[in-house]
């Protein structure tokens, strides 16, 4: 984790070093007038704000011990979208207040605020109303889980209603915990939260929560472009109804390993490609649709259904043969969690 720290006072360098070593394992640039230089602070120049815009696009966390006005006037050009902006906390050179004052549930704002607050043995003042109102945030809990969120104009509108009345929720995967305060079991209805793999349309506005949890399995014959595996990929997505945003990884048998093809179609969703020798493939327990062809080359007898079920539970698409490539789709064994 990137992290800034602006501070304009020498209590506010004191109040910094108070918080610095719970952030041991992150990049951290700390930023205080020349005229305050110690040793773990850069001189911050006054003549100009490019060091703010630099640390706005560098930063996971920005942190100003100052002022709210100031840390407000100093971003307030580079805000751009609750998706992408770092998350930025106030606090006062006194340490009296922890304040979130930016990308609270997305960027993590208001869980780190009260972390610092805990540290500092300040007040946390949060000030976004789900938290406040014990109600269900949840951009908060997608993100937290590693899920994806499909529109964040949807997510806005979802925090918006259940501020003032419980909306209905449907789950692909199995619920293990109570539902939090805000949802409910549903459906069906005008405004509700899909969490699951499938491009489904539950509600008539429906927010689709996504899991990354899908192992895609992949055989192919030597020499594949990323052309026919993309077709062939895309075929059986749409086929079964699979939303693209759900697939975790890529795998195959490590005699593909070099197969630009598979690598370039890789690189280009961004899916880590996982390569398995035939012995650990030949171990994966299952009813695997046999060919003594692909064991002839490979030396097992099927590829993609067990390089897809590596690491995950159940197989939910069987192989699948498109133009020299073959597909299969297994998911995690994933349980979803609301406290």
């Amino acid at each position: 984790m990137n992290i800034a720290f602006f501070t304009y006072t020498r209590k506010g360098c004191a109040v910094v070093r108070r918080i610095l070593t719970d952030f041991d394992n992150s990049d951290i640039r700390a930023f205080t007038m020349e005229r305050f230089y110690e040793v773990d602070f850069l001189p911050l120049d006054t003549s100009s704000d490019a060091v703010y815009r630099e640390m706005f696009s560098w930063a996971d966390v920005i942190v100003f011990v100052s002022a709210c006005g100031i840390a407000v006037r100093k971003i307030a050009p580079y805000i751009k979208d609750k998706c992408t902006d770092p998350a930025v906390i106030c606090i006062d050179d006194s340490a009296k207040f922890v304040i979130p004052l930016l990308s609270g549930h997305i960027g993590g704002a208001n869980e780190l605020a009260m972390k610092i607050a805990k540290r500092l043995n300040s007040v946390c003042a949060v000030t976004t109303a789900t938290d406040n109102n014990n109600k269900f945030a949840v951009d908060t809990w997608a993100v937290k889980n590693g899920f994806k969120i499909s529109s964040m104009s949807l997510a806005k509108a979802a925090s918006a209603e259940i501020l003032e009345r419980n909306i209905p929720l449907l789950c692909e995967l199995p619920v293990v915990s109570d539902y939090p305060n805000g949802v409910e079991y549903g459906e069906n209805g005008e405004l509700g939260i899909y969490i699951g793999w499938e491009k489904k349309i539950p509600f008539e506005r429906t927010l689709h929560i996504i899991p990354p949890i899908l192992h895609l399995g992949i055989g192919c014959r030597k020499g594949i472009s990323i052309e026919a595996i993309r077709s062939a990929v895309d075929t059986v997505l749409e086929e079964y109804n699979i939303d693209k945003r759900a697939v975790k990884c890529v795998a195959s048998i490590d005699i593909k390993a070099q197969e630009e093809g598979l690598l370039e179609f890789c690189r280009e969703n961004q899916w880590e490609a996982q390569f398995y020798t035939a012995d650990e493939l030949r171990s994966v327990q299952g009813d695997f649709t046999s060919s003594e062809f692909v064991k002839s080359i490979t030396g097992i007898d099927n590829v993609c259904e067990r390089a897809a079920m590596m690491g995950a539970e159940k197989l939910i698409v069987k192989k699948t043969a498109k133009n020299g490539v073959t597909v299969a789709i297994a998911v995690e064994n994933t349980e979803v969690r609301f406290g």
